[in-house]
């Protein structure tokens, strides 16, 4: 059943959903905005049914006590991967009962939201916290990039993984562009805060900004950029954002007088995150 979903706003969008009777949505702890009240809702630790984690009394195969404590497992690791990638540990399901039912759910910061369309040939990758919602035949996982990589981008090392078939929103902060690497010779390279999402296929790493000589030290310590760049490859969809957290936080510092960044910025920066 295909989700009925209307994105709407302009600086801060929120996506509409309309459930079929029956139907549900899950949603990140935090991203719910309002809902109709023939829309029930419940808050699980557990996934959906279809990425690992069973419905309250299913029991997994097999049933019995040996099914209660697999499913038990299965929640707790899955509590621990998201604990460990620094997200929400539970999730907010919604079901229309009684008729068609509305629900809204919004991101965090202001900026673009996206409806992706999975249709289980080809998973979707995202940056921490781009999750909003989704049918509960989209499974969300998380994804660790390899130790090198990952430390020396912006968004750590933790991406959050979409697979299955159906409806998934995610959210970003400005606005959004969407780019294919094999248009552009195969490889664009993308400050480290700007990757919002992208297709299973492309290939993402994290590249030094220039060389150790004078050239490269001036773009790390007056590009703003820092050290790295971030480098997507293949061919499929890329979306990016107009707008980086770092930089809507350093906004917000010097508005309140409480700059540290100093003139100098990228190498010299002393904001922590």
């Amino acid at each position: 059943m295909t989700l009925q979903q209307e994105i709407v706003g302009n600086a801060m969008q929120m996506a509409v959903v309309s459930l079929q009777p029956g139907q549900t949505v899950y949603c990140e702890a935090g991203k719910f905005l309002f809902k109709t009240t023939n829309v029930t809702m419940e808050t699980r630790l557990s996934g959906p049914a279809g990425s690992g984690g069973q419905q309250p009394g299913a029991g997994g195969p097999g049933g019995g006590m040996g099914g209660m404590l697999r499913q038990a497992m299965g929640t707790a690791m899955q509590v621990g991967q998201r604990a460990l990638a620094g997200e929400s540990l539970a999730f907010q399901y919604f079901t229309s009962t009684g008729g068609e039912g509305t629900v809204g759910f919004a991101g965090v910061l202001p900026g673009e939201m996206r409806a992706l369309e999975l249709d289980g040939t080809r998973a979707w990758f995202a940056e921490k916290d781009a999750f909003v919602a989704a049918e509960s035949s989209v499974d969300f996982g998380i994804a660790f990039q390899g130790g090198r990589t990952g430390r020396s981008g912006g968004e750590g090392f933790v991406l959050e993984k979409f697979t299955g078939r159906g409806t998934v929103i995610i959210a970003g902060a400005g606005n959004f562009i969407d780019l294919n690497p094999a248009e552009f010779g195969g490889r664009i390279e993308v400050d480290t805060g700007c990757v919002v999402a992208f297709e299973e296929g492309i290939q993402y790493g994290v590249q030094r900004v220039g060389g150790l000589n004078r050239q490269g030290l001036m773009n790390a310590v007056f590009g703003g950029e820092g050290l790295s760049l971030a480098t997507l490859e293949g061919n499929g969809r890329v979306i990016l954002q107009s707008l980086t957290i770092e930089s809507l936080a350093n906004a917000l510092r010097k508005a309140q007088g409480g700059d540290k960044q100093g003139p100098t910025g990228g190498l010299f920066s002393t904001h922590a995150g």
